[in-house]
């Protein structure tokens, strides 16, 4: 009698077909990964051997780090928020808000434990083009989340709700500190730039007219001495931003700022592995008070 599904027959046997020697012995000298340090490795062997590139294995190695991170990680710490009183006016606080230059602002009331809200810095063009602007009507509603949350469940939290920013806080509920969807990303991809990076052909180190400059942390110390007359020794480290992590013993977050001789080093940029931009300046203070010393 004829098989009615003769198709479903020859799928069967395909499906039976006995593995071919050299298949199972492939699979005996190289067995599936059953750790993630094992498939790392693998990874890693198969750059070497240029099946992927550098920027996939990167990427890949921050898609595991990421699950592996939690809040308190990478956010940025409350002292170093660049936060809004919302007691301020307008005219007060938005010379603060083109200084910092941020898309979005938490605002509090009273203290910063107090977080009421998101101020859009777009919403604020209201403000030049309506008679009447009341700033807590601007506000976006905040999310806060744990410091024990783990970025990849923050990162599908932020995509599914459209929200950009969150509010992190202690077991206490006090505010410990704000993390944002670029944060999260920045550790799988590295370093988003903006409008206010660098271009490829601007060079590491830009003068603005204010007398400061903006330094890529890569820079090495050599052409930092040539531009600011320094003599900062590349013994220990090639970069400038590895002078400034060393000066520090850690990673500096953002906002944070050391003095090395008449200069001043504040953190423009930079995430949890790396600095990436510096804003320096030189101490008016500190070569009025060389100079007085030179006359006397």
């Amino acid at each position: 009698m004829n098989d009615p599904y003769p198709s479903r027959k020859t799928a069967i046997k395909s499906h039976d077909k006995p593995r071919s020697l050299l298949e199972r012995l492939t699979d005996l000298i190289s067995p599936e990964p059953e750790t993630r340090g094992e498939l790392l490795e693998i990874l890693q062997d198969a750059h070497e051997r240029n099946l992927i590139d550098a920027d996939s294995l990167s990427m890949i190695e921050g898609v595991f780090q990421v699950a592996e991170l939690c809040a308190r990680d990478i956010m940025i710490p409350r002292a170093q928020m660049d936060a809004i009183n919302i007691a301020e006016s307008p005219e007060e606080f938005i010379p603060y808000v083109l200084e910092k230059a941020h898309s979005r602002y938490p605002v509090f009331e009273s203290n910063r434990d107090n977080v009421i809200g998101i101020l859009l810095a777009k919403d604020l063009l209201r403000f030049y083009a309506q008679d009447e602007f009341d700033v807590r009507g601007m506000l976006r509603p905040v999310v806060f989340i744990p410091e024990s949350k783990r970025l990849n469940v923050l990162l599908h939290d932020f995509r599914v709700n459209r929200n950009h920013i969150a509010i992190v806080v202690d077991e206490y509920g006090g505010v410990a500190g704000l993390i944002t969807i670029e944060d999260v990303l920045e550790q799988i991809v590295g370093d988003i730039e903006d409008e206010y990076d660098f271009d490829e052909e601007e060079g590491n180190i830009l003068a603005s007219a204010d007398g400061r400059h903006r330094v890529r942390a890569l820079t090495e110390i050599e052409q930092f001495n040539e531009v600011f007359g320094t003599h900062y020794s590349d013994d220990e480290v090639d970069t400038i931003g590895g002078l400034i992590t060393h000066r520090f013993g850690r990673v500096p977050h953002r906002g944070e700022k050391v003095r090395i001789d008449d200069l001043v080093f504040e953190i423009l940029r930079g995430d949890a592995r790396q600095i990436h931009v510096l804003l320096v300046r030189r101490d008016a203070h500190q070569n009025q008070a060389a100079a007085q010393t030179a006359e006397r």
